[in-house]
């Protein structure tokens, strides 16, 4: 007691599991979860990725069973990469018609339903470096940088050729200038306005990717992504890009890595007024696998932890590998 009035208690409304989640700010729904999912080409099955504990490239078939855990889960979102047999200077696969996310997309949109009566959002990652033999996320000029607006011509076709087989938003991870313009004039060109684009606005260069690396067989054979991908330690620099995506008709924007940029997340979600993502990479995956294989975590109560940091920055959708294990968590 002071001075005659009680001392507030704010002990009171943590003092059991029904008042702390009656007074909980942030929450977590599946619906705002989205799951990565790497399909091999020519796999005959599910190839595990050995830095990702957990994580497969899968099979067509297998694709189709993990589609259906994920929305039976009430997963709000499937992200498909692929990982084709053969790559080539150019990344032909990626905008092939029977290229393997093409084929994977037709498969899931026929299993989920038309678009607009699906029980989940079906998208795919939209860039080459999973399908040219250098690794690259453009093409090369002869002295072996990426050449910008060629490369704009890729994503054009590829963009293209991923509505057609039924996507319901692509996602241009490339961080090419210009990207976002391209690919919009380009899916109006041939009447479909009604896909979305979530553009990556924001990637930075980012030493949390190896694993994926691994997993989309996309890494590098030399030098690095620098030059396009962004600098960790520039923030103004991400608002003036989410800035300019949604000026040349980004419907949504992203943040890559999440964890390590929390502060990047908030500062975009402050500022401007569409549905923001975050990427739970899978260096933040891979670490806390590692970690609570070894007994030094709770695993649950990381990835719970972890995904409403993510909310709690701002973050209204996040992509995250415990996509189906975090929506049965938060069920």
């Amino acid at each position: 007691m002071s001075a005659g009035f009680p001392v507030a208690r704010s002990r009171r409304l943590r003092e059991t599991p029904a008042m702390r989640d009656l007074v909980a700010e942030t929450s977590v729904r599946p619906a705002e979860l989205i799951l990565p999912l790497f399909v091999k080409e020519g796999a005959a099955e599910p190839q595990p990725v050995p830095s990702m504990p957990g994580v497969v490239q899968h099979t067509r078939d297998s694709v189709r069973k993990a589609a259906e855990e994920a929305v039976d889960a009430g997963v709000g979102g499937l992200m498909v990469f692929g990982v084709p047999q053969h790559k080539d200077e150019r990344g032909s696969g990626a905008d092939d018609p029977e290229g393997i996310v093409q084929r994977v997309l037709r498969d899931l949109a026929t299993d989920l339903g038309p678009s607009g009566v699906r029980p989940t959002v079906l998208m795919a990652d939209l860039c080459l470096d999973e399908y040219t033999s250098h690794g690259h996320c453009g093409l090369l000029t002869d002295t072996g940088a990426v050449d910008n607006d060629a490369t704009l011509e890729r994503y054009r076709s590829i963009a293209v050729a991923q509505a057609r087989a039924g996507v319901d938003v692509v996602a241009p991870s490339g961080m090419m200038d210009g990207q976002v313009a391209a690919i919009r004039a380009a899916l109006d060109e041939v009447g479909r306005q009604d896909v979305a684009i979530l553009s990556y606005a924001v990637k930075y260069a980012s030493a949390f990717y190896g694993p994926f690396r691994d997993a989309a067989e996309a890494e590098p054979s030399f030098g690095d992504r620098a030059s396009h991908q962004m600098d960790p330690r520039n923030t103004v620099e991400a608002v003036r890009e989410v800035r300019q995506d949604l000026a040349e008709g980004a419907d949504m924007v992203m943040v890559k890595p999440g964890l390590a940029y929390l502060d990047v997340v908030a500062r975009v979600a402050d500022t401007v007024d569409v549905p923001v993502s975050a990427y739970q990479v899978s260096g933040e995956y891979a670490m806390v696998e590692a970690a609570a294989a070894n007994g030094w975590l709770d695993r649950d109560r990381v990835i719970l932890e972890t995904l409403t940091a993510y909310r709690r920055a701002g973050a209204r959708q996040i992509l995250t590998y415990w996509a189906v294990d975090g929506a049965r968590l938060v069920r």
